[in-house]
């Protein structure tokens, strides 16, 4: 059945409201009043969802979906600009991996980019920060990649945010964040996905910092401006 998006009181913990959306939603972004949902069907394959549900944030129900044409959405970012990048994941057969630009003022599509394929992304000021993992079925062998896209030009300006060579360490990319802060990027590898994983620190210009072992598959990070104690090992 259709998924839907919960509203949670954060002093009660509760949920107050519910608004059904597309087919297994995943990331999301408010722009102004709205919140924007991207809707991938990944269970429903090869009938993905291609469309992004819009939801009035006053009155909590949605107003309209968009339909941009693309399967299995997955990743939104939204830019200084107002718009909202949104990712594909595509399919294993044949249908590659785009990245749409939407006008959150008139809920057009503006641009559809084949910049890489997007697993993951992260934006500082007018950099969008993009990992990639693509599978190949002919050479069956994962390919990794790495990229920095100007939100204004809509171009790539560099092929890799990590210049020292380190990124051999990686072998499968699934958490990114930029620290709001320092500009420190971090990059999180699930490895096999069955074993611990590993956070990479690297400076804004690129060169490992540290690394440290996480749980399974990490995924998502946040940052915090309380100094907290080290885990007792």
């Amino acid at each position: 059945r259709p998924g839907y998006v919960a509203k949670v009181d954060t002093a009660s913990l509760s949920v107050v409201a519910e608004c059904v959306v597309g087919y297994q939603p995943d990331e999301m972004v408010v722009a102004g009043d709205r919140l924007y949902v991207a809707n991938s069907g990944g269970y429903r394959a090869p009938d993905y969802d291609t469309r992004i549900s819009v939801i009035d944030l006053e009155t909590f129900t949605e107003v309209k979906k968009i339909d941009t044409g693309v399967g299995n959405l997955h990743r939104m970012k939204l830019d200084r600009y107002g718009n909202i990048w949104v990712s594909s994941r595509g399919d294993n057969d044949g249908n590659r991996s785009k990245t749409l630009v939407v006008d959150s003022r008139t809920d057009q599509i503006v641009d559809v980019l084949h910049l890489l394929p997007c697993s993951n992304m992260t934006r500082a000021g007018d950099s969008l920060y993009v990992h990639s993992s693509e599978w190949s079925s002919v050479e069956k062998k994962n390919t990794v990649a790495y990229a920095i896209v100007d939100v204004q030009s809509r171009k790539v300006v560099s092929r890799s945010f990590i210049t020292d060579g380190s990124e051999k360490e990686i072998a499968a990319p699934y958490g990114l964040a930029i620290n709001p802060s320092t500009h420190e990027i971090f990059v999180a590898d699930a490895k096999d996905h069955i074993t611990p994983g590993t956070l990479y620190c690297f400076t804004p210009d690129g060169r490992k910092k540290w690394s440290v072992t996480t749980g399974d598959i990490p995924a998502h990070i946040a940052f915090s401006k309380r100094k907290l104690q080290p885990v007792n090992q």
